[in-house]
């Protein structure tokens, strides 16, 4: 595999990273320069782009997160093959600055807690020229962020996050600012984030071709419309840009000495008491319209307890001492998809059913097992294997038939007789002696199916 990613990207044996023909060094549209106080004279380069561990690095992520095809159709599979026989071109283009990005493939992807998220897909040559790119930028950037952002950084998780929160809310600051900016990567200025990267960028190559994937524009039905604002989601290079933009929010809070943690574009402020939080949404709401042009959505931004606000799925309990608990919106919508995958309906066998449902449990427990509720756990696997017990019921279809299947599976005659012959019908009855006996735990185990509370792995 590595020899053939080596073949792929063989610059061959004048492959210093340096063009052809000298480089063309187009100015950076003043509107970018108009909002800087210190351009900057040095920073990351396109040559370190291109340079070939960079791209070999960038070609295997771009693999590893497969994705769909952009609007010229080409696949993550073909990828290799077009850079064996492109890159030489591709690579003179991009150090001489001429590269141009091509509009983003729109798609709607519904959101978890209701609504659409608009994603943008770039084509695979475009995700891959943004993964080398994101990759040299996060090097360099990475460190000057603040301690207390999450999202999308290397070696950070969202459960740093929660675990940053609480240790917020013990030390006594009992009430959070929960800010929710109004669809943020639509609204991201162009000016304003082309201004903060050219802080730490002086390669107009590399602010040109930047650029150029913001406004690359959107294709919708074989027309294309521009983008003037946002940051299009679906590409490797927005969670960094968001992160530079959202910095800035980062370092006010800091330099106002709030304790605070942000993951993305949610950023949570805990304070003592009630009063201070409203000041502080009111100073925060004042600050992102005025100095980064961005609005924060009031509907589901509010001071308030932690224990009835949700953070990256989980909640906090109150007292001195609070644990971490799924919010009810995650266990709601946990439900809601464990129900789809154990309808009742499709002819599936049980351990069909079981097979699809635990590569979803294992997941979800990935994830929620790091909640400090394990009761909670174990309702739901209660819940669950309930539901598999009635599927079970339902497949049996009539008396004569689920009277056999309990008889068979060790059921007395007469509970088996008794519960065949119940008009109850199957939820209620999923939860009777009979069919605990007949189904037991060990039994829905042996088909393979997980248990969220179950402990995680290292």
């Amino acid at each position: 595999m590595q020899q053939k990613t080596q073949q792929t990207l063989d610059l061959g044996r004048d492959a210093t990273g340096e063009a052809r023909s000298a480089p063309s060094q187009g100015a950076e549209p003043c509107t970018a320069r108009t909002s800087l106080e210190h351009p900057a004279v040095t920073g990351p380069s396109m040559e370190a782009v291109v340079e070939r561990e960079n791209l070999k690095e960038a070609l295997a992520r771009v693999k590893r997160n497969k994705g769909a095809a952009g609007i010229d159709g080409m696949s993550v599979d073909e990828l290799s093959s077009y850079l064996k026989e492109h890159w030489p071109a591709t690579r003179d283009r991009l150090l001489e600055g001429t590269y141009k990005p091509q509009p983003v493939r729109r798609v709607e992807i519904p959101k978890a807690s209701g609504g659409i998220r608009l994603l943008g897909i770039p084509t695979v040559l475009d995700r891959f020229v943004q993964q080398a790119v994101m990759q040299v930028l996060q090097a360099d950037w990475d460190g000057t962020f603040s301690e207390t952002s999450f999202g999308f950084r290397p070696g950070r998780s969202a459960h740093q996050a929660v675990e940053q929160a609480q240790a917020y809310i013990a030390s006594g600051h009992g009430f959070v600012v929960d800010i929710d900016l109004e669809k943020f990567f639509d609204r991201v200025n162009h000016d304003i984030l082309m201004g903060l990267i050219a802080k730490r960028v002086a390669d107009k190559r590399l602010l040109k071709l930047i650029r150029g994937f913001l406004t690359a524009g959107v294709m919708e039905g074989g027309l294309v419309s521009p983008a003037e604002e946002g940051t299009p989601q679906g590409g490797p290079l927005s969670p960094l840009l968001s992160n530079l933009m959202l910095d800035v929010l980062d370092k006010e809070l800091e330099k106002r000495g709030h304790r605070f943690v942000r993951y993305a574009d949610d950023c949570n402020i805990y304070v003592r008491s009630q009063k201070a939080g409203e000041r502080v949404m009111a100073g925060i709401e004042k600050f992102l319209e005025k100095r980064l042009k961005l609005k924060v959505n009031k509907v589901k931004s509010a001071v308030a307890k932690p224990s009835v606000r949700k953070f990256l799925g989980f909640s906090f309990t109150g007292g001195k001492e609070p644990r971490r608990r799924i919010a009810p919106q995650a266990a709601a919508r946990f439900k809601a998809r464990a129900r789809e995958l154990t309808r009742r309906m499709g002819g599936r066998s049980l351990a069909r059913v079981i097979k699809e449902l635990s590569i979803y449990l294992s997941g979800w427990r990935g994830y929620f097992g790091f909640c400090q509720t394990p009761s909670v756990l174990r309702a739901l696997d209660e819940w669950i294997r309930r539901r598999l017990r009635a599927i079970a019921w339902k497949q049996w279809k009539r008396g004569p038939a689920r009277f056999a299947e309990l008889r068979r599976r060790g059921v007395g005659r007469d509970l088996a007789a008794q519960t065949a012959g119940s008009p109850h019908g199957p939820w209620r009855l999923a939860n009777s002696p009979a069919l605990t006996i007949a189904l037991p735990n060990r039994f829905l185990g042996s088909l393979g199916l997980a248990s969220v509370a179950a402990p995680r792995s290292a």
